[in-house]
C-alpha cells in the first residue's frame, strides 16, 4: 500500500516536470556529431590543360563526383555527331525507370525511322523490335534508325523527343548544348561541348542495363518483315573496349563536320573516369588521345570510399520518440577523388536535422554527411534514418523522466 502511494506520488510529480520540459511541437532535437577525420589528399585542380591533345575539345571527369580533372577547350561548342545518342539513350532509360515503357515492349518501325541514312540496322517499315534490341543497336552499331524509332515510341514524335532532350540538358546544367535531332546526323545548330557530354555520360552510366550493350563486342539481331527475316551482325564501333584496360563504353561519332569523336568510360578498382575527345582528324588519333587522357587520370588520381550505401554513420537521440535513439546511415555510396602522392586532409562531418517531425519513416532523410577536401568545396550527401520512429506515449515519457531522476540521485 505504501509502495503504491509512493509510485502515484512520483507519477504525479513527474507529470508536472515532464509537461514543463516538453517542447510545444513534435520535433526531434538532435546534436551535431563530428565523424572521423580522414587524412586523404585533396585535389587542387582547375580546368587548365596540363598538356594538349590532337582534338578541338577534350575533357576528363570523375564519373562518381563530376569533378573535372583535365580540360582542353572543354566548354567550346562543337558538333558531336553520334555522341548525341548518349542523350537519346538516357531519356529512354529514364522512361524505363519511371515505368512508362519497358525494355521488353515491342516497337513498330515507322517509315521515317527506316529512312534514316548513315549507320543503321537496315530495318523496314512495319517491323517489330523490342526496346532492348533497339538500344543494343544504338549502343553497338550507332543505329540512326533505332534512335528515331525509340524517340517516336517514347514521346510520340522525334520533334517532341528532341524538346525533351534539350529540357534534360538544361536540367543537368549542360549550358553549351543544343539538340536538333536524336542521332547526330549533320544539321545546323546541333552542338555540345566536351564538358556537357561528360555530364550526360556520367548520368547514363548509372543505369546497369547499359553496361552490357556498351561492352559487348559482337552480337546479332534479326531484321526484316515476316517471311523475309535475316540475321544482321552488330559490331561495336568503340574499339577502346578491346584496346584499353578497364574501358567499358561508351559512344563513338563521326561526320565530316564533327571529325572523329568519342566519349569513353573506364574503371580501375574504385576509380571511374569519363574521357571525351571531339574533332580529331582520324579514328586512330581519337583513340590515342582518349587513351592519353585516361592514362593521365589513372596515373595521377585515385578514389577512396568514404562510406558505402547503407553504412551506419552514427546514432541520433530522439527526445520524444520510440525508440529514443536510432542509427543513421549513408543514403548513397560516398567517394572522394584525391591526387596521388600529395598531402592533405579529407574531413567528414555528420550534420543531423534538429527539426524532423514525428512519426518518422525508415529511410527518411535526417541530415547530411559533409565531405571536404582540404580548403576545397564541401559536398553534402543525404543521411537516412535506419529505423522508423513513432511518437512516445505520455507514460513512456514519464518513465524516462523517472529513470533520469533516479539515475541523477544515484
Amino acid at each position: 500500500m505504501v509502495t503504491t502511494c509512493l509510485l502515484c506520488t512520483l507519477l504525479v510529480g513527474s507529470y508536472a516536470v515532464v509537461r514543463r520540459n516538453l517542447p510545444g511541437q513534435e520535433s526531434i532535437q538532435l546534436e551535431e556529431t563530428q565523424v572521423v577525420t580522414a587524412e586523404d589528399v585533396p585535389l587542387e585542380s582547375s580546368e587548365a590543360a596540363p598538356f594538349e591533345v590532337e582534338a578541338k575539345g577534350a575533357l576528363l571527369m570523375d564519373a562518381l563526383t563530376g569533378e573535372v580533372l583535365y580540360s582542353f577547350h572543354g566548354h567550346e561548342e562543337l558538333p558531336l555527331a553520334s555522341v548525341t545518342k548518349v542523350m537519346t539513350m538516357l531519356l529512354v532509360m529514364e522512361a524505363v525507370e519511371a515505368g512508362k515503357i519497358s525494355l521488353e515492349d515491342q516497337v513498330t518501325i515507322s517509315e521515317r525511322a527506316a529512312s534514316m541514312g548513315g549507320s543503321q540496322m537496315y530495318m523496314e517499315p512495319g517491323e517489330l523490335h523490342t526496346v532492348a534490341e533497339l538500344m543494343e543497336g544504338v549502343a553497338m552499331a550507332s543505329a540512326n534508325d533505332g534512335c528515331v524509332a525509340l524517340a517516336e515510341y517514347v514521346a510520340g514524335s522525334e520533334e517532341i523527343f528532341v524538346e525533351r532532350m534539350n529540357a534534360k540538358a538544361s536540367e543537368l546544367g549542360m549550358r553549351d548544348t543544343h539538340f536538333v535531332n536524336t542521332n547526330g546526323l549533320p544539321v545546323a545548330d546541333h552542338y555540345s561541348s566536351a564538358y556537357d557530354i561528360a555530364v550526360m555520360a556520367c548520368k547514363l552510366y548509372q543505369y546497369e542495363e547499359t553496361k552490357k550493350w556498351f561492352t559487348t563486342w559482337q552480337s546479332t539481331i534479326t531484321v526484316g518483315l515476316p517471311g523475309k527475316e535475316k540475321e544482321f551482325g552488330l559490331t561495336n564501333t568503340n574499339k577502346m573496349i578491346r584496346q584499353y584496360t578497364g574501358c567499358n563504353g561508351m559512344k563513338t561519332g563521326f561526320t565530316s563536320e564533327a571529325g572523329y569523336c568519342l566519349v569513353a568510360s573506364a574503371n580501375r578498382e574504385e576509380t571511374h573516369l569519363i574521357a571525351v575527345v571531339l574533332g580529331s582528324e582520324t579514328s586512330k588519333i581519337r583513340n590515342q588521345e582518349v587513351s592519353k587522357i585516361l592514362d593521365y587520370g589513372f596515373a595521377n588520381f585515385e578514389t577512396s570510399v568514404v562510406a558505402e550505401e547503407g553504412q551506419v554513420l552514427g546514432q541520433m537521440g530522439i527526445q520524444r520518440g520510440t525508440p529514443s535513439a536510432i542509427r543513421v546511415i549513408a543514403g548513397e555510396k560516398v567517394t572522394v577523388l584525391t591526387e596521388k602522392g600529395s598531402e592533405g586532409q579529407v574531413t567528414k562531418k555528420l550534420r543531423i536535422d534538429d527539426n524532423v517531425k514525428l512519426p518518422m519513416k525508415k529511410g527518411e532523410v535526417v541530415g547530411t554527411l559533409e565531405v571536404t577536401k582540404g580548403e576545397g568545396v564541401t559536398v553534402s550527401y543525404p543521411v537516412l534514418a535506419a529505423e522508423a520512429v513513432e511518437k512516445a506515449s505520455f507514460f513512456e515519457l514519464v518513465e524516462r523522466k523517472i529513470k533520469g531522476i533516479w539515475s541523477k540521485d544515484i
